[in-house]
């Protein structure tokens, strides 16, 4: 057999077929294991070449085993996939989707490039068959030409509409193959045209010119091992050895070995290294795994691919660690030496061993527990060059107060965290020359705007606060985050320090069933979910729904360190007031002393007192 590195569209620019054999399983990728993967790994090769990074290290997609196949003279030359047949017809159904969101946007050069590389052209003995570049197995083959021949997204969905079984609370799921090309379109479309309020990478060019240079990424920096099988070489026994479950290398563990490499090549005493710098990062503490998006990893492994985003700006997945490093070691030359690379990834692995394992002695422990009630783990590459800067406590503490500001307004008001790892990369990056103080960081996350970056001001914030349903928007952990703060503030020089060592839960005040005990407002009963669906027109159904609207808004909630037992919570207000001031001495609740009545009114009077305190704690943008 022979194997050879080459560009995936290589594959695709003769005339050939590749087949998949019928014994092979049917497709199976989804979008959570496979289809999301791969379009990260694409938008960044795409978002390298629309900066300029040009000289980023290419993107290999895996091995593909290829069986030569004995072909009439008359027929397309044809090979046999035997390993590599999901990522090879995944491919060609992005490859379907791009040329068709290419061709939606009237770039028509691009839209007929792509479709050289899906379709055979010229003379074919069975065009029906020989046309496609790749031959799904036999079940999936009217699915695949639906998505290589019909030409639009609109067509797609016209012959594949959402269908919704009687009583069936979701639709029915479309062909596999259709949701792949269904996800590629949308993910491409919002790359290339923004969403949620946020322009796309490189907006002041022309969209054929973003396109084409994202085209000429796919052509360049994507390959793939093709294995070209000799006819004496066994199939079988290559598929099941490239498939065998073996326990692979973690990144860092790629990552020691090649930096003690050098260090032997450059003369240095690799084992007085290991023992100086490297032997901490052996402990169980970095061995042990922790949740990252759709994986567990060791903390080794986080800690390198946040100290690597760290010192370039930019997002590194941890499954390219290994090749980012290296790159950036070969071509960058940041380190004059092997000792002084070690040197600065110690000193890092200690920064954030700070951020995951914080002491309530630290001057950054109240920012890295916000950080963890917000689950912003997205902030850590802009944590570390922080620390790498020795800022003093009293720039950290302006730091803690600008980030925790600018994400608790966010969170409250619902807005989404899908691009905080550009924010604070972009963050990072700004910081990387002049100095580096909690003014300029204020200072860049005020200037974003658009819904999916933007800093909300008081009157957003307040509107918010207001009136979302809390629970909606924010967990446990944050309510309770946000309430401690505010009960802070109800301390003054006359108050006992009262130091809360037990866990804190959320009470409704207005208990959420509320009917039995509660009347509304004019002395009625309250009506019930099912209440209000047999009869809509009852008088009763809007003041209800206010109220249930209301008893969910910040004005109606409190802490505690105890649950009250559920017939206290449910309780009137006349039983519910004494019970839950005998179980608290927090400032916070002691003030509920001042309220005799508790109604609508007095969560909207309560909700706006605690907001008047919330913007001293969490200020807006500042005017840039």
């Amino acid at each position: 057999m022979k194997a050879d590195a080459v560009p995936l569209l290589a594959l695709f620019e003769k005339k050939l077929r590749l087949e998949v054999p019928l014994f092979q399983r049917q497709y199976v990728w989804d979008e959570e294991r496979e289809w999301q993967p791969l379009w990260e790994d694409l938008a960044r090769k795409f978002t390298d070449h629309l900066e300029g990074r040009t000289d980023a290290p290419v993107h290999f997609l895996g091995a593909m085993v290829l069986d030569q196949k004995q072909t009439p003279t008359s027929h397309v030359e044809r090979r046999q996939v035997i390993d590599g047949q999901q990522r090879l017809t995944t491919f060609q159904i992005f490859l379907a989707a791009f040329r068709d969101v290419a061709r939606d946007q009237k770039c028509e050069a691009i839209a007929e490039e792509c479709e050289s590389f899906l379709k055979n052209k010229g003379m074919m003995a069975n065009a029906a068959v020989d046309m496609f570049k790749v031959t799904p197995t036999q079940l999936d083959r009217a699915q695949f030409a639906d998505v290589i021949t019909l030409g639009s997204r609109e067509a797609i969905e016209l012959k594949h509409p959402l269908v919704r079984q009687k009583r069936a609370r979701k639709p029915d799921r479309r062909p596999r193959m259709i949701e792949a090309y269904l996800f590629f379109t949308n993910q491409l479309r919002a790359f290339l045209l923004g969403a949620d309020g946020e322009a796309p990478i490189a907006t002041e060019r022309s969209l054929a010119d973003r396109m084409d240079d994202c085209f000429q990424a796919l052509r360049s920096v994507l390959k793939v091992v093709v294995i070209d099988l000799d006819p004496d070489d066994d199939a079988q026994i290559i598929f099941e050895t490239l498939n065998a479950r073996g326990q692979p290398l973690l990144p860092a563990d790629l990552l020691r070995n090649f930096i003690f490499l050098r260090a032997g090549r450059a003369g240095e005493d690799q084992e007085a290294l290991y023992d100086e710098f490297w032997r901490r990062f052996d402990d169980e503490f970095w061995r042990t795994e922790v949740s990252q998006g759709r994986l567990n990893r060791p903390r080794s492994d986080l800690f390198m691919q946040h100290f690597l985003a760290s010192r370039q700006g930019r997002d590194i997945p941890v499954t390219h660690l290994f090749t980012e490093y290296k790159f950036w070691i070969d071509r960058k030359q940041p380190f004059n030496s092997v000792r002084e690379e070690l040197a600065t990834v110690s000193q890092q692995g200690d920064d954030f061993r700070r951020i995951v394992a914080p002491k309530q002695s630290d001057i950054v422990y109240p920012l890295v527990t916000f950080l963890d009630a917000f689950d912003v783990r997205t902030a850590y590459p802009l944590m570390l060059h922080l620390f790498q800067s020795r800022l003093p406590d009293a720039e950290w503490q302006k730091v803690g107060h600008v980030l925790e500001s600018y994400l608790l307004r966010r969170g409250v008001c619902g807005l989404t965290t899908k691009n905080y790892n550009r924010v604070f990369l972009q963050v990072t990056k700004s910081l990387q020359t002049g100095d580096i103080t909690a003014a300029r960081i204020a200072a860049h996350l005020s200037s974003h705007t658009g819904d999916s970056t933007v800093w909300p001001n008081d009157e957003v914030f307040r509107e918010a606060w207001m009136t979302k349903h809390a629970y909606s928007t924010l967990q446990q952990p944050r309510l309770v985050h946000i309430l401690k703060r505010l009960n802070e503030t109800f301390l003054t020089v006359k108050h006992e320090t009262v130091v809360v060592s037990g866990e804190l839960s959320v009470e409704h005040i207005l208990p959420q069933t509320w009917q039995p005990n509660w009347s509304l407002p004019d002395g009625a009963m309250g009506m019930t979910v099912g209440d209000i669906a047999s009869s809509p027109n009852d008088p009763r159904v809007e003041p209800t729904r206010r109220r249930n609207q209301l008893l969910q808004t910040m004005g109606n909630l409190t802490i505690l360190t105890q649950r009250l037992n559920a017939s206290m919570s449910n309780a009137a207000w006349e039983g519910k007031r004494p019970a839950l001031l005998a179980s608290s001495l927090l400032p916070i609740n002691q003030a509920l002393h001042a309220h005799s009545v508790w109604d609508e009114s007095g969560i909207e009077s309560r909700g706006a007192e605690l907001f008047s305190r919330a913007v001293g704690i969490w200020p807006g943008p500042v005017v840039v």
